[in-house]
């Protein structure tokens, strides 16, 4: 009995055990003032380690192995790591697969800043708030740096920030980012208004504001080519108890609700950034010609192919069939020669079936899924293409039948020609005898 329960424990915190998470706090009031966010995960499993921004014991691996999966960062106006981590560290962290959220403030400190420039986020300068005249909370002091931002300003991907439909707007208090335009990978999960700027607010505008209107970012996103995930929000209170079970009303339209949908959307972010949300992997891959069921050696131009995969998606601590309408799959050789839409099944595969061109060489099957929100799906397999042997061609082709008729006539027109000839001379013959 004693072995039954162990095993059903055992088999109970490995399905809910969602990895070991390092928390660098500023300071030990902020596991208080953020404890609901704190909570949640616990709820979900991860194992928090909660140590200062600045301990002179940190680090993320030991004898060449990481022992934590997952790095959160609410330390704001931290100056320089404690122990062994620094930038080069965590950026090598990332490199290897780990997970980061971070949360800074208008008082963002240097290494912050760096650790964001690495990402291809800038933040902006120090004592800098997002500054909105016309959106702002009626409980605001007078500097309009507590923002009621609409839901419409998140991105548009479920899979990241949950359902917008019927969710309070959001309260936001916090400096500005900017994105790097070139980068392709970072996304805007939250923007300001396109009344909103980033600017220290109790200082007379002399210059351009850093960020202006839409342009300004107040929650970024980085999915890595290695498929890591880097959350960088520029307000730390976002994530706050207070912020979370807070009352709303802007202070012009009347805006207003009872709680605001902080919690929402910071348990959304943080189910994406820690691989809870938007996981697929493939399960397996088949090839064959069609009325066959087992890959052959190779393939010959011209064959009919059937190509099935399946794919899952995590979902709920689980891997789930996934449901999708845009999954395309290639046959490349160089370039592709095919590219069609596979079809998905009743049995939760994709299929597509297609013509090998008639073109011999080294192909594969390619599938290259990469949407917002999901880790990129890449899969290959390698077939070799033949030509027919001199056993498979057509003895005879409709398209060559004037050559067969012109190679006929001839050979007849040989054998008159022949015939005459030879029955010339027989007569040229007879006539000299006589």
């Amino acid at each position: 009995m004693k072995l039954l329960l162990v095993f059903i424990f055992s088999t109970i915190s490995h399905i809910y055990a969602q990895g070991n998470t390092l928390v660098l706090l500023e300071n030990q009031v902020i596991k208080e003032t953020h404890s609901l966010f704190f909570k949640s995960l616990q709820e979900r499993g991860y194992t928090l380690t909660f140590k200062i921004a600045d301990d002179a014991s940190l680090v993320l691996s030991k004898y060449g192995e990481y022992i934590y999966e997952h790095l959160i960062i609410f330390a704001p106006s931290v100056e320089e790591f404690g122990g062994s981590l620094n930038v080069d560290v965590i950026t090598q962290f990332i490199d290897n697969g780990g997970n980061i959220l971070v949360a800074g403030s208008s008082v963002t400190g240097d290494v912050l800043r760096e650790l964001a420039s690495e990402c291809g986020f800038e933040v902006d300068e120090e004592g800098a708030f997002v500054i909105d005249h016309l959106n702002y909370d009626i409980s605001d002091e007078g500097e309009h740096t507590k923002l009621v931002v609409s839901t419409d300003n998140l991105i548009d991907a479920p899979v990241i920030v949950g359902s917008k439909k019927e969710l309070a707007p959001l309260i936001y208090k916090g400096t500005g980012l900017l994105a790097d335009s070139d980068n392709p990978l970072v996304l805007a999960l939250l923007t300001a208004d396109s009344t909103a700027y980033s600017y220290q607010p109790n200082q007379p505008i002399k210059e351009y504001p850093h960020a202006v209107g839409k342009d300004t970012i107040l929650i970024a996103g980085l999915q890595a080519r290695n498929n890591a995930r880097v959350v960088f929000s520029g307000s730390l209170a976002f994530f706050s108890d207070e912020f979370f079970t807070s009352s709303l009303e802007k202070a012009h339209g009347g805006v207003k609700a009872e709680k605001s949908g902080n919690e929402d959307v910071a348990i959304a972010i943080s189910q994406w950034v820690f691989k809870e949300h938007g996981r697929l992997r493939v399960k397996s891959v088949n090839h064959h010609k069609e009325g066959e069921k087992t890959p052959p050696q190779d393939y010959t131009i011209m064959d009919d192919v059937v190509y099935t995969i399946e794919i899952e998606i995590y979902d709920s601590g689980k891997w789930k069939s996934f449901t999708a309408n845009d999954i395309q799959l290639e046959f490349v050789r160089i370039d592709p020669f095919v590219r069609t839409t596979l079809r998905r099944q009743a049995s939760g595969a994709y299929e597509a079936k297609f013509k090998i061109p008639d073109v011999y060489g080294v192909y594969q099957f390619k599938v290259d899924y990469d949407r917002v929100g999901y880790t990129r799906l890449f899969s290959t397999t390698q077939v070799s293409v033949r030509p027919l042997q001199h056993t498979q061609y057509e003895r005879f082709i409709d398209s060559a039948y004037p050559y067969y008729t012109g190679a006929f006539s001839m050979m007849l027109g040989v054998f008159l020609f022949s015939f005459v000839f030879l029955h010339m001379k027989d007569d040229e013959k007879k006539s000299k005898n006589e």
